[in-house]
């Protein structure tokens, strides 16, 4: 089977630990569900060392021709 996540045009994904959950949700004040959502079946993120589940938070970090690199957050659902 593939390793999508070893193409260039895929973006790097990271699960985020409780206290980096807090500190995005503090920063953008915002709660966990107004997060856009990604499917724990996602092909980015199916295959991560930290396991995702329903719940996690992602962050995307993404490459950006006017920023150099953009950091998106994503909710886990089923």
């Amino acid at each position: 089977m593939v390793d999508v996540t070893d193409h260039e045009l895929v973006p790097e994904h990271s699960v985020l630990d409780g206290d980096e959950i807090e500190d995005v949700l503090q920063e953008y004040d915002i709660k966990k569900t107004d997060l856009p959502k990604i499917k724990r079946t996602d092909p980015a993120i199916r295959d991560l060392d930290a396991d995702a589940e329903v719940g996690d938070v992602v962050k995307v970090v993404r490459d950006s021709r006017t920023a150099d690199q953009a950091v998106v957050y994503r909710l886990v659902v089923d």
